[in-house]
């Protein structure tokens, strides 16, 4: 299936437009686009959208795209079926999240899968991230813009960077894949989302957790934690969010129109790889001014974490996937 008149390749977040600027009247004209995201509008994937939005609006090619931030038009996990549909244009969206439909996509937040950014980046422009585009159109939806976000382990015990390090903690892990390798490893899980790390941290229900560079900081986790193990030359947390649109949506697009939304995706993809690498060192100087120890990751290290990960997060994704091998095999070879 012939995926774009042009490669997209860019990443995203999303724009401020309320629900109530949907019903403001767009350029005589001009076709307008709606595009819908969980994010408030001070987070990195709204600005990513809205980069594109702008850069498509001085393109001055009869298109516009309207922005619906912090869930206001879909829920985070609604936004999937209309799109595919054509009821909705486009979106920012955790991959992942579309797993029960793409089996191929939970690839997309596997731990010690992707190593750093510089990794990230060849990963985007790989024969894995072109299946997963191909099993994407099959779903009838087409990436603009890619994009990955990292994270790493913070706790209230000791420093985390080999997998002996979790043993007997109660740990909150970001995924199924990462409480399939941390239960490996010896950890037990407790389920909660971000938002719940810290009290459960200061109540001393939970030890250690999981999450995402920007989710730390947003959190305070750095008032509760003795040491934190950041995302840098080695991260085992990295979550594919890419900007995604309805193929029927795209489709419809004239030639002039689709060159302008490719150009606008090439700036935003850009904005989104510096700005994430920003999010993890400015992570890293939050702790550090908080007294928290910082513990980077090891090549060793790194290692350690991905072989108990090939026999517990791999080996399931293996078993529960059509061509399973054969895709991780495509993400592995990517040095």
């Amino acid at each position: 299936m012939k995926i774009f008149k042009k490669t997209l390749t860019a990443s995203v977040a999303a724009i401020s437009m309320s629900v109530a600027a949907f019903g403001m009247s767009a350029s005589a004209g001009a076709e307008t686009l709606k595009l819908s995201h969980q994010w408030s509008t001070s987070d990195i994937r709204h600005k990513v959208a809205e980069i594109i939005a702008n850069e498509v609006k001085a393109a001055d090619v009869d298109l516009e795209i309207q922005i619906f931030p912090s869930g206001s038009l879909f829920k985070a996990k609604e936004q999937w079926t209309p799109m595919t549909r054509g009821q909705l244009d486009m979106i920012v969206y955790p991959l992942a999240y579309a797993g029960g439909r793409v089996p191929a996509a939970n690839l997309t937040l596997m731990p010690a899968l992707v190593k750093n950014h510089d990794h990230a980046n060849r990963i985007n422009e790989s024969p894995f991230m072109a299946k997963i585009e191909e099993l994407l159109n099959e779903e009838g939806v087409v990436t603009v813009a890619k994009g990955w976000l990292a994270g790493g382990f913070a706790s209230t015990k000791g420093c985390i960077k080999k997998p002996d390090d979790v043993k007997g903690l109660q740990i909150r892990a970001a995924g199924k894949s990462f409480e399939q390798m941390l239960q490996g490893a010896g950890g037990s899980i407790a389920a909660m989302p971000s938002s719940e790390i810290y009290p459960a941290m200061q109540t001393g229900v939970l030890d250690a957790a999981n999450t995402s560079s920007s989710s730390f900081v947003s959190y305070r986790i750095y008032e509760q934690v003795k040491c934190y193990t950041p995302a840098a030359g080695n991260a085992l947390w990295f979550m594919y969010q890419p900007v995604l649109m309805s193929k029927r949506s795209y489709d419809k697009l004239n030639d002039a129109q689709k060159d302008a939304l490719a150009a606008a995706a090439k700036v935003a993809e850009e904005y989104y790889t510096t700005e994430g690498r920003k999010q993890d060192s400015d992570s890293v100087e939050v702790f550090k001014e908080a007294g928290v120890e910082i513990a980077d990751l090891t090549d060793e290290d790194f290692a350690a974490w991905q072989a108990i990960a090939m026999k517990t997060s791999y080996a399931k994704f293996v078993e529960e996937t059509p061509n399973g091998q054969e895709i991780l095999d495509m993400a592995l070879a990517v040095k």
